[in-house]
């Protein structure tokens, strides 16, 4: 079996990070340890709203085999949706969606060896027709959850209404910082 850190769920509090028996809904794969301070912000994001996933790295350079047994055997292993992680050339979101037919997010990271980035988007941005890569921005893999989470909301009214109320809590917070603002001296025109 590959997953490494299965974690996040219902049975785990914000700061439990214990492993727990239920079957991860999300893998969290990336191509090599430096991506994990921007990949642990999905798997937050994830446990914030109880979702189960898994953390492990999945290198399609340095671990080809593991790769690929990873991306065929995820729908089999109970995983929904996978986000890749990937800097540089960014093969991984490309390769793993190559070998599932779950859907599959992918984490452009501006790494050491990456071009700002911008040679990550790229890669994953520009899939041949019948191999898609959702792509989210440069570093943006709390967005990358929100997107599992929205995926997975389609048949799940508990995340449905935890989504709602997440969006709700942003507002509530631009508000509260106009308030700030106004109270300040900021006028706005609106």
């Amino acid at each position: 079996m590959i997953p490494d850190s299965p974690a996040g769920g219902p049975s785990s509090g914000p700061d439990d990070d214990r492993p727990i028996l239920e079957t991860p809904l999300v893998g969290i794969i990336m191509g090599s340890k430096s991506d994990l301070r921007i990949m642990s912000t999905a798997a937050d994001m994830l446990r914030q709203f109880g979702v189960t996933y898994e953390i492990t790295l999945v290198s399609p350079h340095r671990t080809p085999h593991r790769m690929v047994e990873y991306a065929e055997n995820a729908r089999k292993r109970g995983l929904r949706v996978l986000i890749a992680g990937g800097g540089g050339a960014a093969h991984l979101p490309g390769m793993v969606a190559a070998f599932t037919t779950l859907p599959v997010i992918g984490v452009p990271i501006n790494s050491t060896i990456s071009i700002q980035g911008l040679d990550s988007i790229l890669s994953m941005i520009q899939m041949p027709n019948g191999v898609p890569v959702a792509t989210v921005g440069i570093d943006s893999a709390a967005n990358a959850a929100v997107l599992a989470i929205q995926m997975l909301a389609l048949n799940n009214a508990r995340l449905a209404d935890a989504l709602e109320k997440f969006r709700i809590s942003l507002k509530d917070r631009v508000m509260r910082t106009i308030e700030e603002l106004r109270k300040g001296g900021f006028q706005d025109d609106v």
